[in-house]
């Protein structure tokens, strides 16, 4: 899968995720279309996620925009994405707030796109899904 022009915003998880850059959008004839859409073709653990659900039973499209930001559920995924994959969800939300969400994932296609071949990196291997080449940490 080759990386677009422009990343929808609605690409963009209410934890601060980029749904683009997630392996299970990268790697599948029938991608995951991120978690702001339907639950097809998610895995189980996205499908029952409890920061969605908490972010959509306070009427909210993100967890930025909640009083209660960085709770006790952004914090401990946070702490897994620092330690799997350094990158921190917090900041890029953060970035979101501050900035806006077009940048921010222009910001995401300069840093995942592959420079060999276009194709997109996955935030969770640092795998190319078209050449497979490994993004350098």
């Amino acid at each position: 899968m080759k990386m677009p022009e422009i990343i929808e915003e609605i690409m963009f998880a209410p934890c601060g995720m980029n749904c683009k850059v997630c392996y299970k959008h990268c790697y599948h004839k029938k991608p995951c279309n991120g978690c702001l859409k339907s639950d097809a073709e998610k895995p189980e653990h996205c499908r029952k996620c409890k920061i969605k659900d908490c972010v959509q039973s306070k009427g909210l499209d993100y967890c930025h925009e909640c009083l209660d930001f960085p709770c006790k559920q952004i914090k401990y995924l946070e702490k897994s994405y620092n330690t799997k994959y350094q990158t921190s969800l917090i900041e890029n939300s953060e970035f979101v707030h501050k900035h806006n969400l077009k940048e921010f994932m222009e910001q995401q296609k300069e840093n995942y796109t592959c420079s060999k071949c276009g194709g997109i990196i996955s935030i969770h291997d640092k795998e190319c899904s078209e050449c497979q080449e490994k993004m350098k940490n």
